[in-house]
């Protein structure tokens, strides 16, 4: 009888984006409703919104992704925050984020 290796066990390779570049590009309607929602809690008087709060709104309302195991994946909040304070400046300091380890 052989024992099992949990840990060494090689796993199936998946179709999950394999950076955020690549999952943003597949998927622009992230952006935009990630977007459309932050304009609306800054329009309701909001200073400051979490992009988490807006992920899992948007994993409430079951938004359809391409190219990913998650529909979304946690990792990729940072990284919207930064995009969406960047390019759209009525956001530019609604969301906080920290210094990027990368």
């Amino acid at each position: 009888m052989t024992q099992l290796q949990l840990f060494t066990t090689p796993v199936a390779p998946t179709n999950r984006a394999a950076t955020f570049d690549d999952f943003h590009a597949a998927n622009p309607h992230v952006y935009r409703e990630l977007r459309r929602l932050a304009l609306h809690y800054v329009d309701q008087g909001r200073a400051r919104v979490s992009m988490k709060f807006l992920f899992e709104i948007l994993r409430h309302r079951f938004i359809a992704t391409d190219g990913g195991e998650f529909v979304l994946n946690n990792n990729y909040t940072a990284k919207y925050a930064r995009l969406l304070k960047a390019s759209e400046p009525r956001l530019a300091t609604v969301f906080e984020t920290r210094k990027a380890q990368s």
